[in-house]
């Protein structure tokens, strides 16, 4: 149902001139005098920003279908150069490409920025408005919005930072930091070649300057909160597979499945090694020695999750996960400190034989279960992979495959740290609430960063409000309706005052 239309940019021209209206701007962006033409800028550039994340979301790159990754990585390096990066350049890796460049104002300090190029693969029968045309929606309750696959993850929000610096050189203003940007095209199959790109000399040595790394983000809940994250979990993504070939045993291609009472089933075969990797609920890992070096959650983040589990909606949670209950049916604030502890054995899909309409009686030679570990600190993904395998080994499994396509240890970042301190005074400033949570349950290669050699801060900043990632319809908000969640303009001038910020705080 169509929503009225407001001219934002007529409303607010009038306004913005000198009078802060899209934010509330830091003592250091006051002082700097450029309040009133980086406002005018980013509105004057209003129909640029809307049109840079329609074409970027137009231009997939799809690192698990190997579609277009040479073109994706291109369009991030112009995309780069556009918005005043310099020395931009494609870094080759074993797999595919990431991109390079810096952005040197002459000032002091220097923040280091992480992009993704690539998205998740989508079914295009399964959205309401085609996944890569990027059209403009109407969204009940939030506004005109773009729907299309990377629209929040991770395209939009960068779209809207990339926003801020064409502002900045519209209004012909220096920016208050050095950037240095360090972007890859396989976030979404695990990242398994993103430390060749992170640790070549040269980009290392620019790192190193940083005071921290962030990744911009539009996660905005509908009541305007939004989660800073003082970690995340780590990931190892792979395939077990049995086979009869590897097996000795079963079929090598699919047979009749009449001949199951004299033939050897890997089908059988994967579920029987499937059952011992968790406790019979299928809830807990039950690898040897998984969690041998588990790190229990502290008391400060048990307060953290505490205060979180008071705050939150159980109901709204609930009813937007689509589940009527927790594990164990634990209560709200003991689910939540499960969610950001445990250590994760994830079944995302099984493939075996013949899966469409209909019936087809066939003893499939091979058969696949696709999982996802998410890992808690101090777990490492080189020690997890080991003890998977030795795991395997031990119960008579020495044939089932064990495919690693990606993955990486857990992130942490210290909450005194100068990047999570400018991120929470921005936050208030907007009068944005802002939870401190210890631990993302998703994950994002940001210990690539927090670790040896690179050891910096890391997370996310970012107002705004999008949703659907990995999922039918996602979508990122342009105009909003809901006056508690920003819209593109405040969204991209609130990226210019945490960039003033965090080149003036202590």
């Amino acid at each position: 149902m169509p929503t009225h239309h407001v001219d934002r940019r007529t409303l607010l021209a009038g306004a913005a001139i000198g009078a802060g209206a899209l934010i509330t701007p830091g003592p250091a962006l006051a002082r700097s005098g450029d309040l009133a033409a980086l406002e005018r800028a980013v509105m004057a550039g209003r129909d640029d920003s809307i049109r840079r994340i329609q074409e970027w979301i137009r231009t997939p790159a799809i690192a698990a279908e190997n579609r277009d990754m040479q073109k994706g990585a291109d369009y991030m390096a112009a995309l780069a150069r556009d918005a005043g990066f310099t020395d931009v350049e494609i870094v080759p890796t074993d797999g595919h490409p990431g991109v390079f460049g810096v952005l040197d104002s002459g000032a002091k300090r220097t923040l280091g920025i992480y992009f993704m190029y690539d998205v998740k693969q989508y079914d295009a029968t399964e959205w309401s408005s085609p996944p890569i045309e990027a059209r403009l929606v109407d969204k009940p309750g939030f506004g005109k919005a773009i729907v299309g696959r990377g629209a929040v993850n991770q395209k939009g929000p960068q779209a809207t930072f990339l926003a801020a610096l064409h502002a900045f050189r519209k209004a012909g203003r220096k920016l208050p930091v050095n950037l240095v940007l360090v972007a890859e095209g396989e976030e979404e199959i695990g990242s398994p070649n993103f430390r060749q790109i992170v640790t070549k000399p040269h980009i290392l040595a620019a790192l190193k300057r940083c005071e921290g790394i962030f990744l911009p983000a539009s996660w905005q809940n509908s009541q305007g909160a939004v989660d800073v994250n003082l970690g995340a979990k780590g990931i190892i993504e792979l395939e077990l597979i049995a086979s009869g070939e590897k097996w000795g045993r079963g079929p090598k291609k699919d047979v009749h499945s009449s001949l199951k009472a004299m033939v050897d089933s890997p089908s059988w075969r994967l579920v029987q090694a499937l059952q011992t990797l968790v406790t019979p609920d299928g809830n807990t890992p039950a690898i040897d020695g998984w969690f041998d070096t588990v790190r229990p959650l502290s008391a400060r983040e048990k307060a953290l999750i505490a205060e979180n589990a008071a705050h939150d909606s159980e109901a709204d949670m609930k009813q937007g996960l689509g589940v009527p209950a927790w594990i164990d049916d634990l209560p709200f604030a003991r689910a939540l400190e499960r969610l950001a502890s445990q250590p994760t054995v994830n079944i995302e899909g099984l493939v075996a034989g013949y899966t469409g309409p209909g019936g087809k009686t066939v003893l499939p030679a091979r058969a696949v279960a696709k999982i996802d570990m998410r890992l808690v600190p101090n777990q490492t993904r080189a020690d997890c992979e080991a003890k998977l395998r030795a795991h395997l080994d031990k119960r008579g499994f020495t044939d089932i495959e064990a495919k690693v396509s990606g993955g990486y240890d857990p992130t942490e970042t210290a909450e005194d740290s100068r990047l999570i301190r400018a991120e929470l005074a921005t936050y208030a400033r907007q009068g944005v609430k802002a939870t401190l949570n210890p631990r993302l349950a998703g994950s994002w290669p940001g210990a690539v960063f927090t670790s040896a050699p690179v050891s910096l801060p890391a997370g996310h900043f970012g107002i705004g409000h999008g949703a659907g990632a990995h999922a039918p319809d996602e979508y990122l908000v342009i105009d909003s309706t809901n006056p508690k969640v920003a819209g593109l303009e405040k969204a991209t001038m609130a990226y210019i005052d945490f960039l003033y910020e965090l080149a003036a705080i202590k």
